[in-house]
């Protein structure tokens, strides 16, 4: 009977669950539990997006990692519910409607503000003032205001307790009721969305640390409601917390503002009282019962400015870990070059630059050390080497990468064009390497280039990453690609969590030739892993070519149920099953083949594609596994077979004469790539060792609410330059060509901005604005949030941490 009850209490949860997925997601609660289902067996989310499509009714891969997290936070919310309960109920203190509030708890803030009172593991003044049995004095008082409270103190009096005197008696009174308002969850909650609506959180620069602390200068004098601070302004006030920088206080009101803050104050103590039951009416005990509410509310506001702050931080947190992840998947969704040989150039000085040249399929042909720049300024030496292995190696493309000397390498790769252009045609294309010394010094490339100097590893990695970004950045960890928003300052498990995610989606959206894929890319497929991955590599090298995606089930440790994950996103080009070649599972040859009869076509002809299917209805090919959706799928397959979503292979041209900042005028029109894009905007490389900023206030004519909308990282755009400073190393675009150019100013303070404020263009405050230019960032008195200054001093904050260059 007891597991029966069980099961039914776990099928009631399991339920109750789905449905509020389902709320949430915008989607049928049998679609959820679908989903969940499969999960909880295992199935991964590539595999479940792609080919079980109407079990979940369609859900696509952004559908199930949302479902996937929310799940994990709802599981975890019911354990500590479970948790909860029994230890309330092993305290004796567990009554109905106790019971009642804490299953209702919708998320773990309520939860922990229920359970407040029960978990104190000291004893507190309130707790000595009840065994003192100050308790009745307490309520005494409460109820009956008429009381003078030294007259009803002086009934309470035990010195055996500490309680000598009336003050004691009243003291431990107060601390009783201080504790009972301050552990009231409903009060607690209430005030903690007044004060995220309506309070302040104010920064001000420490004494003595304003020089050292200049990448905070827009913080020195700062205020700002909680509720919608943008993450990266919440995660740089906490950076600057942290380095002794910045002093951080959370306020009811503006602080500067006595008459406003004084009011504020008021509201707050009055709801604390009215909690209470207490009016100020002249009565004996009014005012001690009121002093009782002000410091009831001024204990709950040292809970709820801890529990503020780590609100401000979670959502900053999503936001950055969200940001980093759209920018990782645009990084490695990036349009690959190709099968074309290639020279990578890693750029440097004193130490020269590591040169290495990689045939079609990636293998390293050759390798060299040249010293084009000073002190060795080998200059015809080095250009005459690099034509020698272009010629010999026959490559067709060049891939600088963008660290010290970049601007000078890419010169000396434009002779290199010049001097080799009759013969054969050349391209170059400057390329990130973020990551790739991290890379080159790892076990990995050790194993991959055994041969090769560590130095020289990232001239190989700089070369690889430009054929195909995919399946050379997923040996790098992800933190390490230099897309990131803060990624030093969130939770590491939480943002592995989701750039794992991003990672696998990515390369099973790709797919993987699984005879020529690397254990990197292998490990992240559906279902392999890294030891299978590894398990796979040695076959595949003892026995040589797969012939079949069958003959994966003869690697050893790969069964039935990592078969069925990983077969449909690897891929066999040449074997003896032409369908290997595509993304069509082989569980769904059967149907793949029906249509091609149909169509009165052969297997052989997927190679090629089979050319328009749409006079076939796809319900005609429909049975008691596959659906519409499906045989969708493998009829765009069949006609366009091993389709690559990445966009076509395209290169910024930069503009000759313009090498460094000094160069820059405002006014130019310049052809650049997007490095990163982050909340507030997005940094552009035009070929001068150092990115701008495209403020998002400057992004388009029209409101953009998320810098993605409009650009992503990798895309070759055009921008205008509106302000350029050399000596702070600040240069400041615009995507909108028709906008007004400021005269260059050293030394001046960029916003990122031209023209008149737009929709969502700040306006900067001016010489008026009291005590630093943050001071833009006050509520307005209407209650609605001004928009701060464009975050000039972020964008060097931003760039130093590692966002920009």
């Amino acid at each position: 009977m007891d597991r029966v009850t069980d099961t039914s209490a776990a099928e009631a949860l399991n339920a109750r669950i789905h449905a509020q997925l389902a709320a949430e997601l915008s989607v049928a609660a049998w679609q959820v539990k679908a989903a969940v289902e499969l999960l909880d067996g295992g199935a991964t989310v590539p595999f479940i997006a792609r080919y079980r499509k109407e079990a979940t009714g369609t859900l696509d891969d952004a559908q199930l990692r949302e479902l996937q997290e929310r799940l994990r936070y709802l599981r975890e919310l019911e354990d500590r519910r479970r948790a909860i309960l029994e230890s309330v109920a092993g305290q004796g203190k567990l009554t109905a409607d106790l019971e009642a509030a804490i299953k209702t708890a919708g998320t773990k803030a309520r939860l922990e503000d229920i359970y407040l009172p029960f978990k104190s593991t000291r004893r507190t003044k309130a707790q000595l003032a009840r065994e003192a049995g100050l308790e009745p004095l307490a309520e005494a008082l409460l109820a009956d205001p008429q009381l003078d409270p030294e007259t009803a103190a002086a009934a309470y009096l035990n010195p055996d307790r500490k309680v000598p005197d009336a003050a004691a008696a009243l003291a431990g009174a107060r601390a009783i009721l201080v504790e009972r308002v301050s552990q009231d969850p409903d009060l607690v909650s209430d005030l903690r969305e007044r004060l995220w609506t309506k309070g302040v959180l104010r920064a001000r620069v420490c004494e003595g640390k304003e020089a050292e602390g200049q990448k905070f200068a827009d913080y020195f004098d700062f205020a700002q409601v909680p509720n919608g601070l943008p993450s990266h302004r919440v995660l740089a006030l906490l950076r600057g917390e942290k380095e002794g920088v910045l002093d951080l206080g959370l306020a009811e009101a503006d602080p500067d503002d006595a008459e406003e803050l004084k009011a504020a104050r008021a509201g707050y103590e009055n709801s604390v009282a009215a909690r209470l039951g207490v009016a100020n009416r002249g009565r004996p005990a009014d005012a001690w019962l009121y002093q009782t509410a002000q410091l009831g509310w001024r204990r709950i506001l040292v809970k709820l400015a801890i529990d503020l702050r780590v609100r401000l931080f979670a959502e900053a947190e999503d936001e950055a870990v969200r940001v980093f992840a759209a920018n990782l998947r645009d990084v490695l969704l990036a349009a690959p070059a190709g099968n074309r040989a290639t020279l990578g150039l890693d750029p440097g000085l004193r130490t020269g630059v590591k040169v290495a040249v990689v045939d079609g399929t990636g293998k390293v042909v050759a390798t060299d050390t040249i010293y084009p720049h000073a002190p060795a300024r080998k200059w015809d030496e080095a250009l005459a080497s690099l034509a020698r292995l272009v010629d010999r190696h026959g490559v067709e493309l060049v891939a600088i990468g963008n660290g010290t000397a970049s601007r000078e390498t890419d010169k000396l790769a434009s002779e290199l064009i010049r001097l080799v252009g009759q013969q054969r045609k050349l391209q170059k294309l400057v390329v990130s390497e973020a990551g790739a010394s991290v890379y080159s010094a790892s076990a990995l490339a050790s194993a991959e280039l055994p041969e090769l100097d560590v130095s020289l590893r990232g001239a190989v990695s700089i070369a690889r990453r430009l054929q195909d970004p995919l399946a050379e950045l997923v040996k790098i960890d992800p933190k390490s690609i230099g897309v990131g928003q803060y990624q030093h300052d969130v939770t590491a498990a939480k943002l592995e969590r989701s750039l794992d995610a991003v990672v696998e989606d990515c390369v099973n959206a790709v797919g993987v030739d699984v005879n020529t894929a690397s254990p990197s890319l292998l490990a992240r497929v559906a279902g392999v892993g890294p030891l299978l991955s590894g398990n796979i590599v040695a076959y595949r090298n003892a026995n040589g070519p797969f012939a079949r995606r069958s003959d994966l089930k003869k690697v050893p440790r790969l069964g039935a149920k990592a078969f069925e994950q990983c077969a449909g996103f690897l891929r066999i080009t040449g074997g003896a099953e032409p369908l290997d070649a595509s993304s069509v599972h082989p569980e769904a040859y059967p149907v793949a083949r029906r249509i091609l009869a149909a169509a009165g076509a052969a297997a052989a002809d997927v190679r090629q594609g089979v050319g328009s299917l749409a006079s076939l209805d796809p319900q005609a090919f429909v049975d008691g596994t596959f659906g519409v959706p499906t045989v969708r799928d493998i009829m765009a397959e069949l006609e366009k077979p091993g389709r690559d979503p990445r966009p076509n292979f395209t290169t910024a041209s930069f503009s000759d004469g313009v090498e460094k900042i000094s160069d820059l005028v405002p006014g130019m029109i310049l052809e650049g790539t997007v490095t990163n894009v982050a909340a507030f905007g997005a940094f552009v490389d035009v070929g001068v060792h150092q990115d701008g900023l495209v403020h998002i206030s400057a992004m388009s004519d029209k409101f953009v609410a998320d810098p993605h909308e409009v650009v992503r990282s990798g895309q070759v755009v055009k921008v205008k330059v509106l302000e350029a400073d050399p000596e702070r190393k600040r240069i400041s675009l615009t995507l909108r060509l028709d906008d007004d150019a400021a005269p260059r100013l050293a030394g001046r303070t960029l916003g990122g901005k031209s023209g008149a404020p737009r929709e969502n263009t700040p306006a900067r405050p001016g010489p008026a604005a009291a005590r630093g230019q943050a001071r833009g960032s006050r509520p307005a008195r209407s209650g609605q949030r001004s928009q701060p200054p464009a975050d000039t001093a972020m964008a060097e904050a931003l760039r130093r941490a590692g966002l920009g260059k």
